[in-house]
């Protein structure tokens, strides 16, 4: 019977489903958790790839996949999820954890994005009347994007495709239907987001857009065009709009990304300037720029983004990892975790920890009372110098400087986890989100989250019912 019903929505799925003008809403529900097991770049040694695993919550330029709201008192999350025949096949999931009562509902498949590319995963905003907005991202220029937004408010049961105009470069409205690496923030009522488009000119161009409703669209607004391009990491809050990015020197290729760069506007995007307030004119295009914050490429380092927050004071703390080359192995060790946080006057750069991959990628928080929280794979996995690992907690009490492995949450997996990600205005019971799988061969992919504490959950592969209550693992 279970395998009848899983062809059954295989073959619903397939006849609903039109792209190019005609509906791809799907708004069915699947019978359980499932992530996308994804891979890129053989390289042909015992890692086997350049980074794979259970990337449902991937990439790091990415965000978010889940937010807390507190008049809901649910925390909502979308996911990059599959089938239980193809977990190579990548479907969009929404779904949320209701506090109150501590179940999860059954995830919404809102997609089925025709692709096996983990780039073209989705992220979750929440506008100021409770409606969820589901950004359906693509890796180039060559699959087609989608925004919905939610039928209702604080309500996952069905979405509603969003016909989004742009302006063009000449004032012109366009169809909104095409961005990479989707950063999604709606603070006080606007829509300000961060996102790459490919040759623009750059590989990969790094802008912003702004919107009031989410259908009209400010024209793309290129931040920087340096030599092949980059990759960033953005945050917004009350007041100001930043991004962190690092840049692709020409003849080597994208693996190859260095220097830490850093921007900020605080008049939604009318002027940029640097951390201490030098104004720029976009986009950057040369490397020796004043909004560099640290010179890697003469130390022949790769730069991973991680994430962009800023502390109490509204100061930029940059996370991200530093490597000696893009393969995976002990070749290109050691892979530092480190951290860049303005102190009012300059760059305090500190390391945190060591682990194996270029991809480990973590949750970072800063609380009200001044503690500094990652949680990471930073722990060697199942599978050594593939990414992720197990789960660790490191705490700092000093702004950065120095750091305290607190606690291990997962061990004795069987897959490596991957890609923790923050939740937006975390509740503590619903912390940190992510996946696992094995990071060498195709596997099945389970979704994980943690409460502050540390307490590890596992969501339920399998449904039968409209609601179930995730299991505890790990004790």
């Amino acid at each position: 019977m279970r395998v009848f019903i899983g062809l059954f929505f295989i073959v619903s799925i397939i006849c609903s489903i039109a792209i190019g003008g005609e509906e791809v809403t799907l708004n069915q529900k699947a019978d359980g958790f499932r992530g996308i097991w994804y891979q890129c770049g053989v390289i042909h040694n015992e890692y086997v790839y350049k980074y794979s695993g259970g990337l449902g919550t991937y990439c790091a330029k990415h965000s978010p996949f889940a937010i807390y709201s507190k008049e809901a008192d649910k925390t909502f999350f979308c996911y990059g999820g599959s089938t239980k025949e193809n977990s190579t096949r990548l479907l969009h999931m929404v779904s949320y954890y209701d506090h109150k009562t501590g179940l999860v509902a059954r995830p919404t498949v809102l997609l089925d994005k025709k692709t096996e590319d983990a780039h073209d995963n989705p992220v979750i905003s929440l506008d100021d009347d409770g409606y969820i907005w589901i950004f359906s991202t693509s890796h180039g220029t060559g699959r087609p994007s989608y925004i919905h937004k939610s039928k209702e408010p604080f309500d996952v049961s069905e979405f509603v495709r969003v016909d989004a105009v742009r302006k063009d470069d000449s004032g012109k409205e366009v169809p909104l239907d095409n961005f990479s690496y989707f950063q999604a923030y709606n603070v006080e009522g606007k829509f300000f987001n961060f996102f790459t488009r490919y040759n623009y000119p750059a590989q990969r161009t790094i802008c912003y857009m702004t919107s009031d409703d989410g259908v009209k669209w400010s024209k793309f607004n290129r931040i920087a065009a340096m030599d092949l391009g980059h990759y960033e990491v953005g945050n917004v809050t009350e007041g100001k709009a930043a991004t962190a990015f690092d840049y692709h020197p020409k003849g080597r290729g994208l693996d190859w990304r260095t220097n830490l760069y850093y921007l900020e506007t605080v008049d939604d995007g009318v002027s940029w300037q640097t951390v201490d307030g030098k104004k720029v004119t976009l986009p950057l295009t040369e490397p020796n720029s004043i909004a560099m914050v640290k010179e890697y490429e003469s130390k022949k380092l790769n730069v991973y983004l991680k994430k962009l927050l800023f502390d109490k004071a509204g100061r930029p703390v940059i996370l991200y990892i530093t490597s000696k080359g893009w393969k995976s192995g002990p070749e290109n060790d050691p892979r530092v975790w480190t951290i860049a946080h303005w102190n009012g006057k300059s760059w305090d750069i500190n390391p945190v920890t060591q682990s194996d991959n270029n991809y480990d990628f973590g949750a970072f928080f800063i609380d009200n009372d001044g503690t500094w929280q990652i949680i990471a794979p930073t722990e060697t996995g199942p599978q050594p110098y593939n990414p992720g690992g197990e789960i660790a907690m490191w705490i700092s009490k000093d702004q950065g400087k120095s750091w305290q492995k607190v606690r291990q949450l997962t061990k004795g997996s069987e897959y490596n986890h991957t890609f923790a990600r923050c939740v937006v205005n975390a509740n503590d019971d619903f912390y940190a989100f992510w996946a696992d799988g094995h990071c060498r061969k195709p596997s099945d992919s389970r979704l994980y989250f943690c409460n502050k504490a540390g307490d590890v959950y596992q969501l339920p592969v399998e449904m039968e019912g409209e609601f179930a209550r995730p299991v505890r693992m790990f004790k």
